[in-house]
């Protein structure tokens, strides 16, 4: 059973134990691992996150660059975290503006087709399409499985599908980025592919699972100067059903895409400072994304990471607990389509003379905390044991090294040399909703975002509080 105390009796006690935990402590060594069991179970008793995504995404709702909800979330986070006491900036971001259109298709031609009748299909388009005219176009449809047979098929004049299946499999596995990212390629650079091969328009297979005829949208990329194309995400069943087909006889398809691309948009940044004790120009970054795609309320992609983050800072602010360095908490702007905030925030940084000791972000959802992945050299995990240690009563014990960027708006700052971390968290289902309207408040359960947020504090106060930092760290450029 556990026992639940109102708030303000629960703040007393953590901080009449903290305040215990500190007086005994040793003045320098290794941090306290009564401390950080402390900081464990307070994020582990958390009441302020959950209400704050539920207003983040059921009073706001979907947050794309250059939106009004994007606007309105960065004053609603700014005004959350002066609340709890951290010092509050807000960091001009210039960020692009693509609004969704009309998107529809149909199927208008196939062999066996009975005489009149279209079949409709369901579609997003991707961030930065391109549109189609106004009433669509009609074209032959050409399916592939893979960026690598598109580049052996002639597609002068056609519609390109590229169908290739989400490997579940990987994700039910503990692999569910590396399915992503096998997957997502298609997405990625298939459309700009395609464009250069002479097609008309590219369609994608939706990069996720549960296929309930829900696709997922997503940015794809194009070359400078290159003319974006029409390009849609297709749902699973939807792509398959053009597969049957096309093995039968030729297809013909009636596209409508609408998209528009406007000027740049102002947006920003929130960045907060739960302030250092000892040397305050150090700093350990802590972070998610406030933006997210406009289909559904962006609950786990990124509000769950954005408020965990968040959540960091009030934990530590609930216990009256500075470390010997500051821990900043940023909500990035703009990652889904640009990354531009992460690249505004490592250049202003860099010309402050910012020191990053180290950097965590979370975007894989909201499903249960299973441990930390870090990039870090391989000397340093060991100093990393504490951690797992203090998080081994909340069964978050993994502990993984990554050569590579663990992730996208800490990217700058990991090439700069301060050690990634992330955490890693059960993610099995986390693509069944990714990019879709089904990504929702209902998909988070209140005592898995606590994982998250115990996770984060554990090790960022660690990072923070270790008199020596950790060495830095050169990881491998994956762009």
């Amino acid at each position: 059973m556990v026992l639940r105390l109102p708030w303000q009796g629960m703040r007393l006690l953590l901080l009449l134990g903290v305040a215990a935990v500190v007086a005994a402590a040793p003045v320098s060594g290794v941090v306290d691992p009564l401390v950080l069991g402390q900081v464990r179970d307070a994020a582990m008793q958390d009441v302020w996150a959950y209400p704050q995504l539920a207003a983040l995404t059921d009073r706001i709702g979907p947050r794309l660059s250059g939106s009004v909800g994007l606007e309105v979330a960065v004053q609603q986070v700014a005004e959350a975290l002066r609340g709890v006491g951290a010092t509050v900036t807000l960091q001009p971001v210039k960020v692009p503006h693509w609004v969704r259109g009309v998107e529809r298709a149909e199927l208008v031609d196939y062999v066996g087709r009975p005489k009149s009748l279209t079949q409709s299909l369901h579609l997003v388009a991707l961030g930065d399409s391109g549109a189609t005219p106004a009433d669509g176009l009609t074209a032959p449809v050409v399916v592939v499985h893979s960026v690598e047979e598109l580049a052996t098929r002639d597609v002068q004049g056609r519609i390109v599908l590229i169908n290739m299946p989400f490997d579940q499999r990987l994700a039910d596995n503990g692999y569910a980025g590396d399915a992503y990212g096998q997957a997502g390629e298609e997405r990625f650079v298939g459309p700009m592919t395609a464009s250069k091969r002479g097609a008309l328009a590219t369609l994608v297979r939706s990069v996720g699972d549960a296929q309930f005829r829900l696709p997922h949208t997503g940015v794809t990329a194009w070359e400078k100067d290159q003319q974006p194309m029409p390009a849609a995400a297709l749902a699973a069943e939807d792509a398959d059903l053009i597969d049957r087909l096309a093995a039968a006889g030729p297809v013909r398809l009636h596209l409508v895409l609408t998209p528009q691309h406007l000027p740049d948009a102002e947006s920003y940044n929130v960045v907060a400072d739960w302030v250092g004790r000892e040397r305050p120009d150090e700093v350990v970054v802590v972070g998610g994304h406030l933006d997210s795609w406009d289909l559904g309320t962006g609950a786990i992609d990124d509000g769950a990471g954005v408020m965990a983050a968040a959540g960091v800072i009030e934990t530590l602010a609930r216990l009256g607990l500075h470390p010997r360095r500051s821990i900043r908490f940023v909500a990035f702007t703009n990652e889904e389509n640009g990354g531009r905030g992460g690249k505004a925030y490592a250049e202003a940084a860099a010309k402050a003379g910012v020191q990053h000791v180290a950097a965590i972000e979370c975007d894989m959802g909201a499903g249960r905390a299973l441990g930390i992945q870090a990039a870090v050299t391989p000397a340093a995990m060991a100093r990393l044991k504490a951690v797992v240690t203090a998080l081994q009563p909340i069964g978050a014990t993994v502990l993984l090294r990554r050569e590579g960027v663990v992730g996208a708006d800490i990217r700058p700052l990991q090439l700069a040399g301060a050690p990634g971390f992330a955490p890693v968290l059960d993610g099995r289902h986390y693509f069944d909703y990714h990019h879709t309207a089904a990504d929702t408040l209902d998909k988070v359960n209140p005592e898995n975002l606590r994982s998250e947020i115990a996770v984060m504090a554990v090790l960022a106060y660690f990072l923070a509080e270790t008199p020596d930092p950790l060495p830095r760290a050169r990881v491998q450029d994956e762009e």
